[in-house]
């Protein structure tokens, strides 16, 4: 058997090395295996973004760029990619890149720790917008660095800095060479032999045929949370089997119904196909963990994982989702909270995956509402997620649906609560019963994030404050709430 290969570009050049380790990471191989210390180990679960990179994947005629944790990326998840870390910005005669020269020119940079992963945020920033002539807002810039936690220097030099990189002599990369070396060793489907070590197939019919064959290897679809396990729990695999490369697994299509999202499309590229939709859930979608993580993690890898604090799902339950599970037997289709059994257990059978999302697409009369309650407001995890869609027709609720995170050991319907609204009229009275029964419906647990009691709270907070805006209340505020004729 030949050993699987791992090739990227970086620097210019293609490397090419062999006989990695599964469950090595991105991190690891650029700091013990290649001797490249630009790169950071601050956290080691992808939260402080010290050590981001950047990656390059050609998508047909286009390369896209994106920033990522190096240090819950598997390295062979890179195979066919282009990198970039901190210390490849400046240019071969010395000349700065100007994300350098405006950090350096803003006073943004820091004790150099966290700075190189400032820099490659800002520089997947500026490749997609910059380079494209489109302007940097304040808030787009927030969201750029929305996964580097770090600010010693405070907010303001970094976010003036990633606005001032747009001002300076634009600089540009060898788009056509690296598009030639990056078609040059585009993965292709390889035969492995029983003991491979990490299958990145390339076809959805060659996926499920891997996963029959081998139903004991640990299925990854963007390691967001795989990567914790490796590097948290110390935990190994064998075998890996990587859907990302799945061509149709990558797809998003717009039907008259509903949106078919492939399990391994990014959150942030599923995230803004729900958001072309439904504008008002962008603010939602921006605080799942921070932008990295958007890029690297899946939606269906966040489903199929199935977190009790995973936001997706709460959200996507309240708009009536059902995933596709497929196998070489067949394929079948069920409610998303449907698959889940337990914590972190679900009914999939063992040669099975999740390979399509089905969202509904909005009615016109869809009332549709999710909070996310969490101690920072980016690169966090819920306390208590929920979400609500209704549709009122003459004052009464024709149709409520309602997904709840952080209450339960899966995400879960508040199926109890949702009988209790429908036919009912619209009204004050009826948002108490209702908070009430959500209250009742789950007996969420105590832990670090969070007390039950305080869950339980926030639960009836979220009701009523999904009253006001039912009544056209805009910006309430959780900790002031009141109604017209009471005091708070």
């Amino acid at each position: 058997m030949n050993p699987p290969i791992l090739q990227f570009v970086w620097r210019g050049e293609t490397v090419t090395l062999h006989h990695i380790a599964p469950t090595r990471t991105l991190l690891q191989l650029l700091r013990e295996d290649l001797a490249h210390s630009a790169t950071k180990e601050g956290c080691n679960e992808g939260d402080c973004g010290a050590c981001t990179v950047v990656l390059g994947e050609l998508q047909g005629e286009h390369i896209s760029y994106r920033a990522v944790n190096s240090c819950i990326k598997m390295a062979h998840a890179v195979d066919g990619m282009a990198l970039w870390t901190a210390a490849d910005l400046t240019a071969v005669d010395g000349t700065a890149h100007p994300v350098q020269q405006a950090l350096h020119q803003c006073h943004a940079s820091q004790c150099g720790f966290c700075t190189p992963g400032f820099a490659m945020s800002l520089f997947g920033l500026y490749q997609n917008r910059v380079l494209k002539e489109q302007p940097i807002s304040r808030s787009q810039a927030q969201e750029a660095l929305s996964g580097n936690l770090c600010r010693c220097t405070g907010y303001r030099p970094i976010l003036d800095a990633a606005q001032q990189m747009a001002t300076l002599p634009r600089v540009q990369l060898d788009e056509a060479r690296l598009r030639q070396q990056l078609a040059a060793i585009a993965p292709a489907q390889r035969q492995q032999s029983a003991d491979f070590c990490y299958d990145a197939p390339t076809r959805l019919d060659a996926l499920l045929a891997a996963r029959a064959a081998r139903p004991q290897a640990q299925l990854v679809a963007g390691c967001t949370d795989v990567g914790l396990w490796v590097n948290k729990l110390h935990m190994d695999f064998a075998q890996l089997l990587d859907v990302t490369r799945v061509a149709e697994l990558k797809a998003i299509e717009v039907q008259n119904n509903h949106t078919v999202i492939g399990a391994a499309v990014s959150l942030s590229d599923a995230f803004a196909a729900l958001a072309l939709d439904r504008p008002q859930l962008h603010a939602f979608f921006s605080r799942f963990a921070g932008l990295p993580v958007r890029h690297a993690g899946t939606l269906g890898g966040n489903i199929a994982n199935g977190s009790p604090i995973g936001d997706s799902m709460p959200l996507l339950i309240a708009l009536r989702a059902s995933v596709v599970l497929m196998s070489v037997r067949g394929q079948r289709e069920l409610p998303l909270e449907a698959l889940y059994t337990g914590y972190r257990k679900n009914v999939m059978a063992a040669d099975e995956v999740l390979a399509f999302i089905h969202v509904p697409r909005p009615r016109p009369d869809e009332l549709l509402r999710v909070y996310k309650v969490s101690k920072r407001t980016e690169d966090d995890i819920s306390a208590v997620c929920l979400a609500v869609s209704m549709a009122l027709h003459d004052g009464r609720v024709a149709q409520a649906s309602i997904g709840v995170g952080g209450v339960a050991a899966t995400p879960v319907r508040a199926s109890t609560t949702e009988a209790l609204l429908t036919g009912q009229g619209w009204t004050h009275d009826t948002v108490n019963r209702a908070s009430a029964c959500l209250r009742a419906e789950f007996q969420p647990i105590s832990d670090m994030r969070a007390s039950a009691a305080y869950r339980a709270q926030v639960l009836d907070g979220l009701m009523q404050r999904f009253w006001l805006e039912s009544q056209g209340a805009a910006d309430v505020n959780l900790a002031s709430l009141t109604l017209e004729g009471e005091s708070a």
